[in-house]
């Protein structure tokens, strides 16, 4: 198999469900994260072993997985910098929420090492990572998607081309979570705010889902707020960073984004509360709180 030794920067909720896929899909997959335990779960999962300096120059593909720009700028080219020690042709596959300014600066400073680029974020959570069935929203030059293909095979079932330069799929990724995150803070309003009116949480997702108000984040975040189970499956601190992203792109461009900037707000105001950790539904207790209201119990 063509393109067979991939290393994945980053194994966190969303990196070690793709490094899992990449493995099953037959590909020799390569762990690294700071956090070592990880990369030891990952080994005994049947991750092939190795450190940086050893596997770099026979990685075919690189995929970083990692929080922002600033630490995939970071794996890139920090101290000990993967890209400098990869061999010319290679392939890196960018996945973080990111500024399209800067994935195109990453794509050029890759270029000038030889290696190829693909801006390729990803959408659809830690299940569908698992499962190999993200949705990755990738720009990048035909060699770079041909070079990358296996890896994106494995991880996706659905791979959006949506240009041959990076900035693109950032683009596409920040108008994605522009849309996500305040569809989650106003299901969390919608369904407090029914609660004043006597409608249980319960009674909110019997009804609204099959109304014009429903949307993907409604029945994907509600059943969390009605049982009580805030679990992450994406944390509440996903979302300033992911909503001061897609702020600064619109400052850039001078356009107003005042319904974003609310959003936001809430976010901001769940992890000062020390949400953080929390999946991202647990913004509802903001509105639960201000209004005096009581949430659901975990059963």
């Amino acid at each position: 198999m063509a393109n067979n030794r991939v290393g994945i920067f980053g194994l966190g909720a969303m990196g070690f469900g793709m490094a899992g896929a990449l493995h099953r899909a037959g590909l020799t997959v390569h762990g690294f994260d700071v956090n070592q335990d990880a990369v030891t779960r990952f080994q005994a999962a049947g991750g092939a072993p190795g450190d940086v300096a050893t596997v770099a120059a026979k990685l075919d593909a690189v995929i970083v997985v990692v929080v922002n720009g600033a630490q995939t700028e970071a794996v890139l080219f920090g101290t000990g910098g993967i890209a400098a020690q990869m061999a010319k042709g290679a392939v890196v596959v960018a996945c973080a929420t990111m500024a399209p300014a800067l994935a195109r600066d990453l794509a050029q400073r890759c270029a000038d090492l030889g290696l190829l680029y693909l801006d390729a974020p990803v959408s659809g959570g830690t299940f569908r990572a698992a499962d190999g069935e993200l949705s990755i929203l990738a720009s990048g030059s035909p060699e770079a998607f041909a070079k990358a293909r296996p890896a994106l095979d494995a991880m996706a079932s659905k791979v959006f081309e949506l240009g041959d330069a990076a900035g693109a799929g950032s683009s596409m990724k920040a108008i994605n979570q522009m849309l996500v995150g305040v569809h989650i803070a106003a299901m969390a309003e919608a369904m407090t705010f029914g609660m004043t009116q006597g409608v249980s949480p319960a009674q909110f997702l019997d009804v609204i889902p099959q109304c014009a108000g429903t949307s993907w984040a409604l029945e994907s975040r509600g059943p969390h707020v009605r049982d009580g189970d805030y679990t992450p499956l994406s944390a509440v601190d996903i979302w300033p960073k992911d909503l001061g992203i897609v702020l600064e792109i619109a400052q850039s461009e001078k356009f107003g984004a005042p319904i974003t900037a609310a959003a936001l707000q809430q976010f901001m105001a769940a992890s000062g509360s020390g949400l953080g950790r929390e999946d991202d539904a647990a913004v509802a207790k903001v509105y639960a709180r201000n209004a005096g209201l009581t949430l659901p119990d975990r059963a």
